[in-house]
């Protein structure tokens, strides 16, 4: 065979080599016609051809190929499609991190994204939220987020009823992760579950698959059918077992969703929340109901009052030693409330039929309902931790800052000599809810590219030893102390 001697038909080979779509391939495929191919043997020109596009075909599609890197303490797994029965026909990329200097994981909190790829492909970048990795890192959980790689017309049922393979393709994934990171008891340890839409089908349907490992399962905007609904006879539904019903969930919707507005795509979603809550609460369930006064079916300021719901439930539930069954969820605490009401009471001063009410941990959590039912303007007295780990480099500040576990991250200010030379980012934006530092998508995850802790001193007075610090601000407008001062001097040591 001729020896390629083009270095631009190399490159371009390189280029080929490492396309992730059939738009990617095509491109570098013509640009390496065009630097040469045509001075190859057609022997060797057809060779990389059906290669690569045989090649192509176990690849990511799009938009499911553009994903952060993965390097400790972040994991992932990708598994293809599967054509066996009763197994996952779509492909699905988990995404795990684990949080530094935990040498025993004690739980997964898993983040679930909806249906349709704009949801799935959000996915992506659960695992790098911020503020989830708070909740996490408190309670010595791994952070979980799958996507699955759902065509955008295909039907979602075939992932979100988790009898339909995810299930099992999930566990798979905890086990392979749990390899990969020297964490083997990721196979084995409990679950808390958030999930949105349809993931609110699937965190309700593995409620239902595995009560015994579930330690709570917020589910905003999707429940699991519990009963045929004849307006969707290709959904099956559930039984909801009596072992389900000391796991404590929370049903959440925005009250566009058909609460009091009754018209729209989504207005359905309340009338099935609302079978999900009156079947299972009649039976004692713990189960509550949490109105959004704002939003439709995004997911706006949820977070502000799921999270500290799962942080209690977690603080109750979790037990000291793996390998045993959560702890049984204490009820004399409880408070109840209206579905969509406004004021919750403690269970002994509440009037009514108690299984008609929606149930509640503890007083803080109520009040904290009480604020997210009413404008979501749920407070926080609490200011986040302080940045670390501040490095100046050629006039470029980069540092490092966890999440306030009730407010999450709104930004940083940046502070030379004493005075406060910018905000970032200058404008928050979030079309869902509270501006966050990380940005959010429909689905409550963050944007991509990741936003990066970094800041450029472009008036710096190069002739000054300038010192820096840098102060973390929280969705309520609290701020952090600040970080450690640095100097260029102390940076180059």
């Amino acid at each position: 065979m001729q020896q390629l001697t083009s270095t631009g038909s190399v490159l371009c080979i390189a280029n080929v080599l490492n396309f992730r779509s059939w738009r990617g391939f095509s491109a570098a495929f013509m640009a390496l016609i065009a630097s040469g191919m045509n001075r190859l043997p057609w022997t060797l020109a057809l060779g990389v051809w059906l290669s690569l596009s045989q090649s192509l075909l176990l690849a990511q599609p799009s938009p499911y190929d553009v994903f952060p890197e993965a390097t400790p303490p972040y994991y992932r797994v990708r598994y293809e499609p599967s054509t066996e029965p009763g197994e996952l026909i779509f492909g699905v990329n988990y995404t795990i991190w684990i949080p530094p200097q935990v040498n025993v994981l004690r739980g997964v909190i898993v983040h679930q994204h909806g249906c349709g790829e704009g949801s799935c492909k959000s996915g992506l970048t659960g695992a790098y939220d911020l503020h989830w990795q708070a909740l996490a890192r408190k309670h010595e959980c791994a952070l979980l987020a799958p996507a699955y790689e759902q065509p955008e017309k295909a039907d979602c049922q075939m992932w979100c009823d988790p009898r339909n393979g995810s299930d099992r393709a999930f566990q798979r994934g905890l086990v392979d992760l749990g390899k990969k990171s020297g964490h083997p008891e990721l196979a084995s340890v409990p679950w808390a579950l958030w999930g949105h839409s349809g993931g609110g089908h699937w965190a309700g349907g593995m409620v239902i698959l595995h009560p015994e490992r579930i330690l709570a399962a917020w589910l905003r905007s999707g429940t699991p059918l519990l009963q045929e609904n004849p307006n969707r006879p290709h959904i099956h539904p559930h039984h909801f077992p009596d072992e389900a019903l000391g796991v404590p969930v929370m049903v959440n919707l925005g009250t566009k969703e058909g609460v009091t507005e009754t018209g729209g795509r989504f207005a359905a979603v309340w009338e099935e929340n609302e079978k999900f809550f009156k079947a299972t609460r009649v039976r004692g369930g713990l189960v509550g109901v949490a109105v959004d006064p704002l939003t439709a079916h995004e997911c706006g300021n949820q977070r502000y009052i799921a999270i500290p719901w799962l942080d209690a439930c977690l603080s109750l539930r979790m037990s000291d030693k793996n390998g045993v069954p959560p702890n049984a969820m204490p009820v004399e605490q409880a408070w109840l409330a209206p579905p969509t009401g406004f004021i919750a009471m403690s269970a002994a001063a509440f009037q009514g039929d108690p299984l008609k009410a929606g149930w509640l941990p503890n007083e803080a959590i109520a009040r904290t309902w009480m604020q997210y039912v009413k404008d979501t303007n749920v407070s926080d007295p609490t200011p986040p931790p302080a940045p670390a780990d501040l490095v100046l480099n050629n006039g470029t500040l980069t540092w490092k800052a966890t999440a306030d576990l009730e407010s999450g991250l709104a930004g940083f200010l940046i502070e030379r000599d004493g005075e406060i030379i910018a905000r970032l980012p200058e404008q928050g934006k979030n079309p869902f809810g509270r501006p966050v530092f990380q940005n959010l998508q429909y689905s409550d995850t963050p944007t991509q590219p990741l936003v990066v802790m970094q800041f450029t001193d472009a008036a710096a007075d190069l002739a000054r030893q300038h010192r820096y610090r840098v102060i973390a601000v929280n969705t309520v407008g609290l701020k952090s102390a600040p970080s450690e001062n640095v100097t260029a001097a102390q940076s180059s040591r």
